[in-house]
């Protein structure tokens, strides 16, 4: 299965290890708004998202909709930290981590699709940090 334009990968900082089986939602901060849904995987990743609703497309899709090449659009992360800490017997400040980006146009000059962009999470039970990916 091919990556979606938007991955993440989320670190688990307690204990050294990817974050497994986080579940996490993806949203398009515009009207409608569009949400899509995913758990990470064994390595704490996302790879592909699934559409909430099933009038939704996926992820590639909605990029290629936008009017323009160059449009800009903003997006959210949202991680369920809450009960997965409490899952693991781990007390956690955080109910969720929101992590809000904007994408910006389509590849380099002579690039089909959309760039890539990968949102990377340390995550502990009282912080986290995140940068832009590659």
């Amino acid at each position: 299965m091919a990556k979606d334009p938007i991955t993440c990968h989320v670190l688990n900082t307690l204990t050294g290890s990817p974050a497994s089986n986080l579940p996490c939602t993806l949203t398009l901060l515009t009207s409608p708004l569009t949400t899509f849904r995913a758990t990470t995987d064994t390595d704490g990743r996302i790879k592909t998202w699934i559409p909430l609703s099933s009038t939704s497309s996926s992820v590639s899709n909605v990029l290629s909709a936008l009017p323009a090449p160059d449009s800009e659009t903003n997006w959210a992360i949202c991680f369920q930290v809450g009960k997965w800490f409490t899952d693991q017997g781990i007390e956690s400040f955080w109910p969720e981590v929101e992590i809000k980006f904007t994408v910006r146009g389509r590849g380099l000059e002579g690039q089909e699709g959309w760039r890539h962009y990968h949102v990377p999470v340390l995550l502990g039970p009282w912080s986290y940090s995140t940068y832009r990916g590659s």
